[in-house]
Formats: structure tokens, sequence, C-alpha cells
């Protein structure tokens, strides 16, 4: 069998930054197992798996997420970069309409200056009574605040300078699985930044997560009084990302920038 592949770096107008995430379209879809093998060979924080569908409600496509250990519910920035793919190599105009199995329709639309637009569930962080020792423990600073929701565990710090300084031990925040940790604090260029940390499900670090801002942005919205903020997120690539919240989705939108183009060949 024989894929195209395209290669997408998210939340940023410049190669080698943002995060990148392989896009497959696929006709059928292919084994579990082979999606999990291509996405370990690709060793990316996420391999999209897109599948168009024509049926009498309409156009819309099916997405997957893998990451090089597991399926994944939800990923924004492999949506993003699946969108790109969609809107500048498939020649899709217009919104865009995905599928999923675990969080529902998402919508996406391209903005009149190139960002693409995610339209995600709010899953806005909830205050925990206990707070798990290995969050403690895994991190080297204490937070001020922890909250969780459905994806991960958040980290509340009063400045950006902590949460950029933070260091974390893989092996005791793996023990949150399948919870991820992402760290935030408030920002001076920024409305609000972060880090997010998932050993237990792909990695050491994301490079920048847009499915964790659906639960950033509406923490901060309220916390700051305004639904429209901007975020960055503090890894080594760094990425950019524009929030508007709604009292039951939130939109979260960057840029996206092409790396490569090429094609798989899975031998049977």
């Amino acid at each position: 069998m024989q894929y195209d592949m395209y290669i997408v770096d998210a939340f940023t107008q410049a190669q080698f930054k943002g995060n990148s995430a392989a896009v497959v379209p696929v006709t059928q879809w292919p084994q579990d197992a082979t999606m999990q093998h291509i996405a370990a060979e690709n060793n990316l924080s996420e391999t999209a798996f897109i599948r168009s569908v024509e049926s009498a409600q309409g156009f819309y496509f099916e997405i997957r997420w893998f990451s090089p250990l597991t399926e994944i519910d939800f990923c924004g920035h492999a949506t993003l970069a699946a969108s790109f793919v969609i809107f500048n190599h498939l020649g899709v105009q217009g919104e865009i309409t995905f599928v999923t199995r675990e969080v529902g329709r998402l919508t996406v639309n391209q903005l009149t200056d190139q960002r693409i637009e995610m339209s995600f569930p709010n899953q806005k962080p909830e205050p925990i009574a206990e707070v798990p020792g290995a969050l403690l423990q895994g991190l080297s600073e204490q937070p001020v605040q922890v909250l969780r929701n459905r994806q991960a565990y958040f980290a509340v710090f009063d400045n950006s300078a902590v949460v950029e300084q933070l260091t974390y031990h893989s092996d005791v925040l793996k023990q949150l699985a399948p919870f991820d940790v992402v760290a935030t604090a408030p920002s001076e260029q920024y409305d609000f930044t972060s880090r997010y940390f998932w050993p237990a499900n792909g990695g050491d670090e994301d490079p920048v997560t847009g499915s964790i801002h659906a639960g950033l942005a509406p923490y901060w919205a309220e916390r700051l009084g305004r639904s429209e903020l901007v975020a960055y997120q503090a890894s080594q690539r760094g990425g950019v990302l524009h929030c508007q919240v709604g009292e039951e989705r939130v939109l979260v939108s960057g840029f996206a920038v092409l790396y490569l183009q090429g094609t798989i060949f899975i031998v049977d």
C-alpha cells in the first residue's frame, strides 16, 4: 500500500518552530496496528489520519490521531495540520467538519489572514479536592493551584518565569496516567503561557498543544475577565495560539507551514 503523507509545522509562521504533525489521507482505514506503526516510525508527537466521507448529511472528514505510543482522544495541532493540508493540497474550500470518536464534531475555517481557526468543545478545568503526590513530586516547583479536566492536571503558577524554568521528572508524572500535566501562568508579553508534559501518552514535553487550550483559555478568560486571548506555549520550539472563549465552544487559531510532502510504502 502507498499513502501520501505531509509533515506540517503548526502554530507557527516559520519552519522548525511550533509543533510538527504528520497528516496521512486515506480512503479506507488501515488496521489500527498499521496506523500505530506509522506514527511510531514518524516519531512525531502526533500523526493524523483523515478520511473524506460523503453522506446524505453532507461532506465531512473523519480524523484519528496517534502518538508514537497510542491513539489519542483529541489533538489540536494535528487537527490544524490536517486542515492546512485539506485547504492547500486537497482542494477543499470553505468550512471543514471533522467527525471524531471522543470529542464530537469539530469545525474549522481559514481566516482572511490565513490563520486556521478550529472550534473545540469548552473543556474548562475544575479544582480538585486532593492534589496527587506524583504531581507535586514530579515538578520542581509547587503550584499555587491545581485543577483538572478530562485531559490533564492544570498546575497554575504566579508568573511565566517559573513555568519557563520548570523542570520535571517524567517517570513520576507518568504515574498520573491517563492524565497529562500542563503548567501555566500569566504572561507579560501574552495573556498567558504554558508548557505541556505527557509522558503517559506520548513523550516528555509537547512543543505546542492545541487541545489543552480548550481548557486553558476558559480558565484564563474567567480569571482575566475577557474572552479573547493570545497564548504562548514556552517549549524549545514555541508556538502562538489565538483563543476566543464561548460558553460551549472555544475557538483556537494559528498559522501553519508545510515542511515535507512524500509517500509512505507499506509492505504487507
